[in-house]
């Protein structure tokens, strides 16, 4: 039924289409340079959801084309941090607490209930949920990065900014592309195009991309190498000029991945017997060696069909884009990290809860539709604008289970008994059903010479029902999983929300502008999907909110030798949808609350500058300065601060302390960073081409600088990752046609060690042993190199 209105409605659009209009360009991406006057190397986007220069765009983004992620081998959405400094990702053990950040601000908790800070686009269409954002970079055009809330046009789940993927469209010659890819360690990646023409009105396009990471993770245990990825995907466009003004876009995508990903490996060990238990592992920050009887996985399969209809009416172009998606995700993550395929006995419950946990399993299985209609005007006017509505409806089932067992008695590090094993186990099954609708606008207008007035609002309604049944035991028995009680509940809330723009930009010449803007924005609801939740007295997580402020300059010479563009910015958060540690080490309770609290501030400064002094030689470089601070009562200490903590009153700051004796320690925090937030990040990317009569060759190297972070919001010193400098080199030749080309490129060449995360480790972790940390880290954080073969016809 949804996709038979999605077709009515674009037939509806041809049949008005036959009204007298300007003609429609057969290529939607050249009909957007052909509207938007462009010089040679500059690029146009659609930040604004309209077709303009990116020097024109009165906002903080940054552009990456095809073409420069090619050379500096960026082949997934991960990966966009090499070449975006305010942009940054927080590792977690699977894609559902993995998240993004824009100025040190993300997701501060998972769980599939709430959203992203930082919304992913592809091609127009949101997705849903932050684990679908992290996929293959395959047959795109560009990669815009959108900073500071975005909610004016994009939604209630971009308060931090957005990252916009924009892939290649039909063109209107035949065309084939492809290229493989072998690097060190058993890496293999293949990618293919072929684009044709069926008609003088129909056009075609098929991709598809196929890799195979090796991990760079041993597991004793099981003899594998773990934390690699097999994946493969394919996507088509049918492109259709339904009349002269009309254009129609279908497109079909499917991807799948298969990861044994993402374990973590032991970095300290302070305790003997762990040390004992796990065997020949040499704990340090360089290990990547583990010993675990069975794997971590994440596998997980995605379908997005979409069916894009532009109208162009002269003055303005009438867009409708309707969507499906589908995602599911299945990820096991054993927890006790040891080999062991039975309980074994380690001590009393005080001092291990539990000695076998191997099942901690949980699925995501997600469906959602959208459909927006918006209307934009085309090049550039006095009155510029974009008006629409938007709607969109998700349905997501999480399933969880788990199971683990603790030995009452027995010899230290032997097997337990059958008699003095005690079963743990619990499961939930959570539905959240929302439904979001949207109406918007924003425009600038010319007020005199060179000034405009800029101003967006964005009204949504947005409502949702979260039911769920928790059971416990699952295996007859056992006993119920601490905080794990059997529990069943429905809840539903909505929310109305006003958002919005304001500013003023004044153009100075074609190439040089000021702009100043404020911007309202919000985070919808969230709603405890996950197994600890406390279905039966559920209350909603309400929205965060944020003001935003910033002020900007973009400027490039006439003849493009020199472009620059830099921002100063602010943006206060307010009514954080925080993860709440409630777990308790000495009885094993493991619990995380959703709920808000506190606030955050980002501030500080972005510099992006390109310098070409000659015709082959040129300079990129971007410098980030983004102070992340949060201010949060009532937040867990570091496990290690834990037994010491005093009884105090009032409202200590930036101290562990108990409200009352036996009470749980916690902390008041003041002005403290952000988790997985570095204050500076810079990049310099020098790059010489040469093109010859027989031979094109270029050289580049790539230079990236992360200031110190911390890994967790409780301010842990075992948790700091120190400031690291990665240097990437890649070489390349192809034949003055572009039809055969090869690259050698070279990751990390000066073999500079880091880490993605670092946390304590589960097993034996109490409040006695709490010196025990894991990480994890990516594959070029050891040196490696590789090369890229490709032809195009």
């Amino acid at each position: 039924m949804f996709f038979r209105t999605s077709f009515a409605s674009a037939i509806a659009l041809g049949a008005a289409a036959a009204f007298p209009a300007t003609a429609f360009a057969q290529d939607i991406a050249q009909a957007e340079e052909a509207v938007v006057e462009t010089a040679p190397g500059e690029i146009v986007v659609t930040a604004q959801k309209r077709a303009e220069r990116l020097q024109d765009v009165p906002l903080a983004v940054t552009a990456v084309t095809s073409d420069a992620l090619a050379k500096r081998q960026i082949n997934d959405t991960n990966s966009l941090v090499q070449a975006i400094p305010s942009l940054s990702y927080q590792q977690g053990a699977n894609p559902t607490n993995t998240s993004f950040r824009v100025r040190g601000i993300g997701t501060a908790l998972f769980g599939q209930g709430v959203e992203s800070s930082v919304s992913v686009v592809v091609d127009g269409v949101v997705t849903a949920r932050a684990a679908q954002g992290f996929s293959d970079l395959a047959d795109i055009e560009r990669v815009e990065v959108l900073r500071g809330p975005q909610g004016t046009l994009f939604g209630k789940n971009a308060s931090a900014g957005v990252i916009s993927v924009t892939t290649a469209r039909p063109s209107n010659d035949m065309e084939f592309k492809g290229d493989v890819t072998v690097a060190e360690h058993d890496e293999y990646r293949a990618r293919a195009t072929f684009s044709t023409p069926l008609t003088d009105s129909v056009r075609a396009r098929v991709s598809g991309f196929y890799n195979d990471v090796k991990g760079v993770t041993y597991n004793m245990g099981t003899n594998k190498w773990v934390n690699g990825t097999e994946s493969w995907g394919v996507r088509g466009k049918l492109e259709w000029d339904a009349a002269d003004t009309l254009n129609i876009l279908l497109t079909g995508e499917y991807r799948k991945m298969n990861s044994d990903c993402c374990g973590s490996t032991l970095i300290a060990i302070r305790n003997p017997l762990l040390q004992q238990v796990v065997g020949p592992i040499d704990a340090s920050r360089e290990n990547r060696t583990i010993n675990e009887d069975s794997d971590t996985y994440a596998n997980s399969k995605s379908q997005t069909y979409s069916l894009q209809a532009d109208w162009d009416l002269g003055a303005a172009t009438l867009t409708s884009l309707t969507a499906y998606q589908k995602y599911d995700l299945e990820v096991n993550q054993p927890i006790d990290r040891i080999n062991s395929t039975s309980p074994i006995f380690l001590g009393t419950a005080a001092f291990a809860p539990y000695t076998f946990w191997n099942q901690n399993h949980g699925i995501v299985d997600l469906e959602a539709i959208s459909q927006e209609m918006r209307l934009a005007s085309n090049g550039k006017n006095d009155l510029n604008y974009v008006v629409g509505v938007f709607y969109m409806h998700s349905d997501i089932v999480r399933p969880f289970d788990r199971r683990r067992a603790r030995c009452t008695a027995g010899v230290v590090g032997q097997p337990c008994a059958t008699a003095n094993v005690v079963w743990q186990s619990s499961s939930s099954r959570i539905r959240l059903k929302q439904d979001s609708i949207a109406a918007f606008a924003q425009a600038d207008y010319l007020i005199t010479g060179g000034l405009r007035a800029i101003g967006g609002v964005r009204v949504q309604y947005e409502t949702g029902t979260n039911s769920g049944t928790r059971t416990a035991p699952i295996v007859a028995g056992d006993n119920v999983f601490p905080g794990n009680a059997p529990v069943s509940g429905t809840f539903s809330a909505s929310d109305t929300a006003v958002t919005g723009k304001a500013g003023l930009q004044y153009e100075f010449s074609r190439n040089a502008q000021v702009y100043a803007t404020y911007t309202r924005g919000y985070k919808g609801l969230g709603y405890e999907m996950e197994i600890s939740a406390d279905l039966a007295n559920q209350s909603a997580v309400q929205p965060e909110w944020v003001n935003a402020y910033e002020i900007g300059f973009k400027g490039s010479t006439a003849d493009r030798s020199l472009s620059f563009a830099a921002a100063l910015f602010q943006s206060d958060y307010s009514n954080l949808q925080v993860q709440a540690n409630r777990s308790d080490p000495q009885t094993g309770v493991i619990q995380f609350v959703t709920t808000n609290a506190g606030s955050s501030r980002s501030r500080g400064f972005e510099i992006e500058a390109t310098l070409r002094p000659t015709d082959g030689f040129s300079v990129n470089a971007a410098v980030t300065y983004a102070q992340s601070r949060i201010n949060i009562n009532g937040l867990n200490c570091p496990i290690q601060q834990q037994a010491a903590a005093p009884v105090l009153s009032g409202t200590p700051i930036n101290i562990c302390y108990r409200t009352a004796a036996g009470a749980t320690p916690q902390q008041n925090l003041r002005n403290r960073s952000l988790q997985a937030s570095p204050d500076w990040r810079i990049n310099v990317t020098p790059r010489y081409d040469y093109e010859g009569e027989s031979l094109n060759a270029f050289a580049q190297v790539a230079v990236n600088f992360t200031s110190e972070q911390n890994f967790t919001a409780e301010q842990d010193p075992l948790t700091v990752q120190p400031s690291y400098t990665l240097v990437d080199a890649t070489v390349g030749i192809s034949t003055p046609d572009n039809r055969y080309s090869l690259t050698v490129f070279a990751k990390n060449l000066f073999d500079t060690n880091y880490l993605t995360s670092i946390g304590h480790n589960s097993l034996m972790s109490t409040t006695a042993n709490p010196f025990d940390l894991v990480g994890t880290y990516n594959k070029d954080s050891s040196r490696y190199f590789g090369a890229t073969i490709g032809v195009r016809f």
